[in-house]
């Protein structure tokens, strides 16, 4: 079972979150367990006091280092990670996710106001991770976003098996469009194939929609993808094989102008399938 404690000053967003959805459903399963700790626990004066006046001054108060460091210590054992949630870090992606998912044990620091003492990440921080390009007011709402995606990738935290591996992202890709009764609603009809109950034909098509999904929406995604099928045709030596890029193109081709509508590709152009 993966152990992840979250140090936070507001442990009750950390608590209130993991009760809900597939997360409250894995650490009930004990498959996943969640807690939060407050280095509050550790102040020592009235006030319970985490955070003072940044030396050379500045904007913003900065977490004391001895309340975090007890903290730290309380939770840290030889197997763990520590990882300190923070714009500086590599952003997340689904394939770090998965990595972390394999840990035995992971620490998250959430700094607060104006950070944490460099003194804190210089001996105890293992890697900074952030979650994207931006700032917010804590690092509780990105400890949260990591936790979910991670969990995601133990095995009996999602309802099926395949659920994580046909998440965006997980194979280079973004999500292929799905629907659900009735089968015609705002004149847009579920595509033909999908009612076909042939297992095969549907994991290829919804495979190849993946790809003009990806090819619209994330051009950036979609070049890396082109580039990995050339290698993978390449290793596999089928050298009349078509290019991965003209058999997308042909596969659009095949597509009536209705299912295109339904799958929100309508806009696609001949003009968009170039190297």
């Amino acid at each position: 079972m993966l152990q992840l404690d979250v140090i936070t000053l507001f442990p009750e967003m950390i608590e209130n979150a993991v009760s809900h959805g597939v997360l409250s459903q894995a650490i009930k399963g004990d498959i996943l367990k969640v807690s939060a700790h407050t280095p509050r626990e550790f102040a020592t004066d009235r006030h319970r006091t985490v955070d003072d006046r940044p030396f050379g001054g500045g904007d913003g108060m900065i977490m004391l280092a001895e309340t975090l460091e007890k903290t730290i210590l309380k939770v840290k054992h030889k197997n763990s990670k520590v990882i300190y949630l923070s714009p500086q870090g590599p952003v997340l992606t689904a394939t770090k996710a998965q990595a972390l998912s394999r840990e035995e044990h992971l620490v998250f620091i959430c700094g607060r106001y104006g950070g944490i003492d460099q003194r804190i990440i210089n001996h105890y921080v293992d890697e900074e991770l952030s979650i994207g390009d931006y700032v917010l007011s804590g690092g509780e709402l990105a400890a949260l976003v990591t936790i979910d995606a991670l969990a995601r990738f133990i095995p009996g935290v999602l309802g099926h098996s395949e659920s994580a591996e046909q998440d965006s992202f997980s194979q280079g890709l973004l999500e292929h469009p799905n629907f659900t009764r009735p089968r015609d609603y705002l004149g847009q009809q579920v595509p033909e194939v999908l009612l076909s109950g042939h297992h095969q034909l549907i994991g290829d098509w919804k495979k190849s929609v993946s790809a003009l999904v990806t090819l619209k929406k994330r051009p950036d995604l979609f070049k890396v993808f082109l580039k990995e099928e050339k290698i993978r045709i390449q290793d596999s030596k089928r050298k009349n094989k078509q290019s991965p890029l003209l058999e997308l193109k042909s596969f659009w081709s095949s597509l009536s102008s209705r299912d295109r509508e339904s799958l929100g590709l309508a806009d696609l152009k001949e003009e968009d399938f170039h190297e």
